[in-house]
């Protein structure tokens, strides 16, 4: 029970990685608020796990600044904070995804981090404690063509993590992020632009253990980063990839 006691909100916790993190959080004794643009999802996985569940926009200044009030009527300030909602494009040239798309993407993706950053951190700075981690990608550290703006949103993640990390360290709250490569989650179609065996091969053959990560590897990665036992580990983006940046 390494988060007895602590509270966290997870964005994204509908589906995908962010589940596999909400599930995580909650065996490990976690009080967690799913938070989801899909309300139906994030209240069945937060009535799966006896958690609290709440519809969010994170790139809606006002909708985020809404989830600030549910998790003070839930628990109070969290402990932990989870960035882990995520959209992408579909795979074109970069000369060739609209600004609507890009828009998306970096409204989304990154957007979101300063607004919840900005909703959050006067708390937790106050309280001088808290654990932040934003999921970033392998797409950040080693861009796949034809993902190009999902790539460099996920970049600016990462300079964000270690940005936030160590303007942050003086007040006892860490910021960290994990990178995980393609996986099992309503994403992995978009990336691939199509979902057939040999998309699938071949993204296969660019991770050396031979598979797509899982919700449940994330959330192993997230718990240890988000946990006490990781009191000494600030502005590292975790490579959660199966060796694909190697």
């Amino acid at each position: 029970m390494r988060l007895a006691g602590k509270t966290a909100i997870v964005t994204g916790g509908g589906s995908g990685f962010g589940a596999g993190i909400v599930r995580r959080f909650a065996a490990e004794g976690a009080r967690v608020l799913v938070a989801d643009i899909n309300g139906a999802a994030a209240a069945a996985v937060a009535q799966e796990i006896g958690g609290h569940s709440a519809v969010v926009d994170v790139a809606s200044a006002e909708s985020v600044a809404a989830l600030v009030r549910t998790a003070a009527e839930a628990f109070g300030v969290p402990d932990i904070l989870v960035n882990n909602a995520g959209v992408t494009h579909l795979p074109a040239p970069m000369e060739e995804v609209s600004e609507a798309d890009f828009d998306r993407v970096f409204s989304v993706n990154c957007k979101s981090v300063f607004l919840m950053a900005r909703e959050f951190v006067p708390a937790l700075k106050a309280r001088g404690s808290g654990a932040i981690l934003n999921v970033a990608s392998t797409a950040g550290l080693s861009p796949r063509p034809r993902l190009n703006w999902y790539n460099a949103s996920k970049g600016w993640m990462i300079t964000a993590t270690k940005a936030m990390a160590v303007e942050l360290a003086a007040s006892g709250v860490r910021v960290n992020a994990i990178c995980p490569v393609a996986g099992e989650t309503p994403l992995l179609k978009s990336f691939m632009g199509e979902d057939t065996p040999e998309m699938r091969a071949k993204f296969l053959a660019t991770i050396p253990l031979g598979r797509f990560s899982t919700p449940e590897d994330m959330g192993n990665a997230a718990l240890f980063l988000c946990s006490d036992e990781a009191s000494m580990v600030t502005g590292v983006a975790l490579e959660v990839d199966g060796g694909r940046c190697i």
